[in-house]
């Protein structure tokens, strides 16, 4: 590890005018690129005290040996060495997107004497036209397949068209109208290739001249009395329509633009790219990153700008660019991006409209790409392996973990504060085990305390259970959550189970029932730092259970805390154990949110007359809307609320009771004016 102060620059030496430098390793390679307004200033901070860089900007530096920077005139020519140095020397300690798959072109290479239709992957080529992005392959040659009637350009490969120039015979499309049939001299060269820009401006956006230029053809071929002629337009008219309706209209005033969005979480970032043309989603495309370097959205935005534009020109970068967030140099990015288009390039945030909408769909887009990237690699049973193996060998544990339990606190400023419990076993999530739990200990909020609450009412179930059959009792995979409870009853606090899927599960009470908690951890996995861990490995202790491992994973910096430990582990940034412990947290944080959300939406929701046996939201209703509100309902006096339809005496009366009973809620005041508002609506009290 080197010291940063071993090669730091002397004062005065660095220029302070726009520029571009590189940290070089010991090895003389090139670890980081980065561009900056003034060189002075940016270089600068790299040589501050350590404790301040943020953790992947520290290993930087101290992995580094040298640095060397390039002056320039202006910051576009700076944004442009930046992206020209990036792609030569592959800096490990840059973010690099990679396509998350190899996605399809719809290419027409008009390099070639005989332009020819086709679907490409890979790296684009000199001479040729591309349109897409597309996700998946037979989705062109549909749409190929419709256009060829009008628009009839070569499909062949170079040896099926120099065979047919050969024999004199053109091949079956030929035969069939969806081929001009260069190969035997039908059209001309300079026709062919103007039917194949015909079909690129078509393919580009321009539809309208085409279609309306076939239906009048088509009228006047009607009037000629060429119907054979008038049909055959008619069907072609029709076919670039089917053609147009495979891309569905999502900017109404024909807008040329790529919508930018990304997600991302401590390690790894997705973007996804929706290319509009002519108002229409023409292409879409994916890309995931490790997070290599310090880096916000906008820093993420800025490296997938140089990216996507890096090598295109002309119409390829569209007129409007739409992102989450503006790059650090908004005006040096637009200007690059215009000299690269030829003209203006708006490159903003969508404020409202369709557009807003359309960015919405792109960053839902953008969540899901990364969530499946994350599952692939949770999925796969060789990277669980390894992972489990990871996470073995960092925490000196004997075995792999085969179930991991982990435990997260919820709440919103200390009301309804509650707690989720989720297990996953081989790695993968086991839904039908999560539980919920209600802090009942103590009112307020205290992290600390409630996490060593839940270890205890979960682990103290435990120990009945193993009690009450005297032996280990292994509990089948296949028992649901809230499968039968053992008879007889069993002390202590409960949780709540969950019931099928997490997501669609709506929160339930604690109805009572003792549940079973008989199967063991090997791991115990807290959401929190230090203290959080060590609340949990005081109530194993407790117990008397020692033969649970406990550990925690703090978000900021993604360290895991083990009991007694003073330094934290730290797992490499690329570890697959790593991976699975933030996702397993994730899961717990995701599961105790959701039941805490629905607890406050619950409780806001609450009425006195909730309380009344036997009274039906019908009959709530009702008695609101008789009166008006709670408040001069609980002024009415029994025989006022008999008189409500299908409320008996007995049942006004347990109103009146129950109503009695509460206390009112203190009356509303306008801040503004200082005047008591009083309570006419129908909420409740």
């Amino acid at each position: 590890m080197a010291d940063p102060s071993s090669y730091r620059p002397k004062p005065g030496q660095i220029p302070d005018s726009p520029g571009v430098y590189k940290f070089r390793d010991e090895h003389r390679r090139v670890i980081y690129v980065g561009k900056a307004k003034n060189l002075r200033q940016r270089v600068a901070n790299y040589f501050q005290d350590l404790a301040n860089l943020h953790p992947r900007t520290r290993t930087m530096v101290t992995t580094a040996a040298s640095v060397e920077w390039t002056v320039v005139s202006t910051e576009v020519e700076a944004l442009q060495l930046e992206y020209s140095w990036i792609k030569e020397f592959d800096p490990r300690f840059n973010v690099k997107y990679r396509d998350d798959k190899s996605y399809p072109y719809l290419a027409v290479t008009l390099n070639e004497e005989f332009p020819r239709v086709q679907v490409m992957r890979g790296a684009k080529k000199k001479g040729v036209r591309y349109f897409g992005p597309y996700g998946h392959a037979w989705a062109i040659r549909e749409t190929v397949d419709l256009m060829l009637r009008v628009f009839p350009v070569r499909t062949c490969s170079a040896g099926v068209f120099k065979n047919a120039e050969r024999t004199g015979r053109p091949c079956l499309l030929g035969y069939i109208g969806k081929c001009s049939a260069p190969c035997v001299g039908r059209v001309t060269p300079e026709e062919h290739r103007d039917l194949a820009e015909d079909f690129c401006d078509f393919m580009a956006g321009r539809t309208g001249t085409y279609i309306r230029r076939l239906e009048k053809d088509m009228m006047q071929a009607a009037e000629e009395m060429e119907y054979e002629r008038a049909a055959r337009l008619r069907d072609d008219a029709g076919a670039l329509k089917r053609a147009m309706e495979k891309s569905a209209v999502v900017l109404a005033d024909a807008t040329d633009a790529d919508l930018i969005a990304v997600a991302e979480d401590e390690l790894e970032a997705a973007l996804q790219i929706f290319h509009v043309r002519g108002g229409r989603v023409r292409g879409q495309r994916g890309w995931v990153t490790d997070k290599v370097e310090a880096v916000d959205t906008s820093g993420l935005v800025e490296h997938a700008l140089q990216q996507l534009y890096g090598e295109e020109r002309g119409d390829a970068v569209p007129k409007e660019v739409l992102v989450p967030a503006l790059p650090e140099d908004t005006e040096a990015v637009s200007q690059w991006l215009a000299e690269r288009r030829g003209s203006q390039v708006s490159l903003r945030i969508p404020q409202r409209g369709d557009k807003k909408d359309l960015m919405a769909t792109v960053q839902r887009n953008a969540q899901q790409a990364l969530g499946l990237h994350k599952t692939k690699r949770a999925s796969d049973l060789t990277t669980r392996s390894r992972a489990l193996e990871e996470i073995a060998e960092a925490l000196g544990l004997d075995t792999a973990p085969l179930r991991i339990e982990c435990y997260d606190i919820s709440h919103l400023q200390g009301d309804d504060v509650v707690a989720s419990m989720v297990v996953f076993e081989d790695g993968l999530a086991r839904k039908s085990e999560y539980r919920r739990f209600q802090i009942k200990g103590f009112e307020g909020q205290d992290d600390v305390r409630s996490m060593h609450e839940v270890i205890g009412r979960r682990f103290k179930r435990y120990l009945q259970e193993k009690e009450r059959t005297g032996e280990w009792e292994e509990q089948p995979t296949d028992t649901p959550a809230d499968g039968p409870a053992p008879t007889g009853p069993v002390p202590g606090p409960v949780a709540a189970p969950a019931t099928g899927p997490a997501e669609d599960t709506e929160p339930r009470e604690d109805d009572g029932r003792p549940k079973r908690f008989a199967y063991p951890p090997q791991l115990v996995v807290v959401d929190g730092g230090q203290p959080q861990v060590a609340a949990a490995q005081r109530a194993l202790d407790e117990l008397g259970i020692d033969d649970i491992a406990v550990c925690g994973l703090a978000k900021r910096l993604e360290e895991v805390w083990l009991p007694d430990d003073d330094d934290p582990v730290v797992l490499p940034r690329s570890s697959e154990g790593l991976y699975l412990l933030q996702r397993v947290r994730d899961e717990a944080h995701r599961f105790a949110i959701t039941y805490q959300r629905a607890k406050r939406a619950k409780r806001i929701r609450t009425s006195p007359l909730d309380d009344v046996s036997g009274l039906g939201e019908t009959r709530k209703q009702a008695l609101i809307k008789h009166f008006g509100s709670v408040k001069k309902l609980r002024q009415a006096t029994i025989d006022e609320i008999c008189e409500v339809p299908g409320i008996g005496r007995r049942t006004a009366e347990s109103v009146a009771a129950a109503l009695a009973s509460t206390t009112p809620a203190a009356p509303a005041v306008n801040t503004a004016t200082g005047e008591i508002i009083e309570e006419d609506d129908g909420g409740s009290s």
